[in-house]
């Protein structure tokens, strides 16, 4: 039977969602209404898989998706997600040639990147994908942190105010705060009606444990949502009738450094809480600094997150902005033949023009380096280090270092 990778149809959905959970060490438990609910949420000629003797034995899926990049334009990216291979049909190539089919069909599509969270490092850069935004964790030991835990809930400089409130709430609020975000922040990738459904327990599989969260919003003094933050805790009490308790952050998300600094402090003041894990931030987070001793959060992970394949080169180089005033010619090697040629790239503040050319090169690199490169989370001097950018002209790292750093790291605080 050939093992070639084709399109998942309704009726195949029940085994390849098993497949899913096979390749993820899970048992599968869904009922006839998960897979109703899953069906509804699927773009069905987007997923893939391989079937041999019946059994789904590889799956592939994507989805639309927008990405933010520097200076807050959004650009169509092909969000892929639920990628295995069972155990039984590893290093049989299902992979690639499940990749290298939806990679295609993206590019016909007209979308500029793909982007995916990596479940493991070495498996990705092979198909042109690089690490784009780095993700950290921190946990707070909040009797260290200064704030004094008699206070009255504090409010935010601006006057502003924090409410609890319930998944209603957020499901019609959320969505315009994340928009206001996104429209600035480079790394964010859009969310659908469907994203927040699930967030706040609407159409959770039945196998997945669900647990309702803490909502609390934060309101400006003129009643708008500048902030919002998603929490659990647990029950754990020490042996001397003193409470341990961990709040867990699953979302912060803020407008404006008041609503995110009140956010914090409200957390890291609920009674009976003495730890704060914040969940995945960005690597230039405010936090730490947003307590009178900093020292209070010790980084508990630091790890690669967004990974991105640049699909149209001149697309996704004119659609960010650039600080710096440049020319530059770069030959970009793609084996896969997506995105690999000769262009020559000018940049100003006012703007961007990519377009391919003849001329002589004067950075040589990868598709994996230039994805790396692309939302300013990387330095061009560290990737020429590494061996990763070949200098062909003196001073062209030094000047595409300028030319694609921002000012801010990039962050994604998303998982798909």
């Amino acid at each position: 039977m050939s093992l070639d990778p084709r399109a998942v149809s309704a009726a195949d959905l029940p085994d390849w969602m098993r497949g899913v959970e096979t390749g993820f060490l899970r048992p599968y438990r869904a009922t006839e209404e998960d897979v109703e609910v899953n069906l509804a949420r699927t773009d069905l000629p987007r997923v893939q898989g391989v079937f041999d003797a019946g059994r789904c034995v590889a799956t592939f899926r994507s989805f639309a998706q927008e990405l933010t990049v520097v200076g807050g334009a959004r650009v169509p990216a092909d969000a892929i997600t639920a990628v295995t291979v069972s155990p039984t049909h590893r290093r049989r190539g299902l992979l690639g040639r499940m990749m290298a089919a939806d990679l295609a069909a993206a590019r016909e599509r007209g979308e500029v990147v793909a982007s995916l969270i990596a479940a493991e490092y070495p498996i990705y850069g092979r198909y042109g994908f690089g690490p784009s935004a780095w993700a950290t964790e921190w946990e707070i030991d909040v009797p260290r942190t200064g704030l004094d835990p008699h206070r009255p809930v504090p409010d935010g400089a601006d006057g502003g105010s924090i409410d609890l409130v319930d998944g209603g709430t957020v499901r019609k609020l959320g969505p315009v705060l994340h928009e206001r975000l996104a429209a600035r922040r480079h790394g964010f990738v859009s969310r659908d009606e469907h994203w927040w459904q699930r967030g706040t327990g609407i159409g959770v599989p039945s196998y997945e444990a669900w647990t309702e969260p803490f909502y609390a919003m934060y309101r400006s003094a003129d009643g708008e949502v500048d902030g919002l933050l998603v929490y659990r805790a647990d029950d754990r009490w020490g042996d001397a009738k003193q409470p341990l308790n961990k709040a867990t952050v699953r979302e912060l998300i803020a407008a404006t450094p008041a609503a995110e600094r009140a956010l914090w402090r409200f957390v890291c003041s609920i009674d009976w809480v003495t730890t704060v894990r914040t969940g995945y931030r960005a690597p230039d987070d405010l936090l730490p600094f947003f307590l009178p001793d900093p020292r209070a959060a010790r980084v508990v992970t630091y790890a690669d997150w967004l990974w991105l394949r640049l699909l149209d080169v001149p697309r996704a180089l004119e659609a960010r902005s650039y600080a710096a005033e440049a020319s530059l010619v770069l030959d970009v090697r793609d084996e896969a033949g997506l995105a690999g040629g000769r262009f020559r790239l000018d940049v100003s503040p006012s703007g961007a023009s990519c377009v391919p050319t003849t001329r002589s090169a004067d950075l040589a690199l990868g598709a994996t380096e230039l994805a790396t490169l692309y939302l300013g989370d990387e330095s061009a001097l560290r990737l020429a280090a590494l061996g990763g950018v070949e200098e062909l002209r003196p001073g062209a790292v030094r000047s595409a270092d300028a030319v694609f750093r921002a000012e801010r790291r990039a962050w994604c605080p998303d998982m798909f």
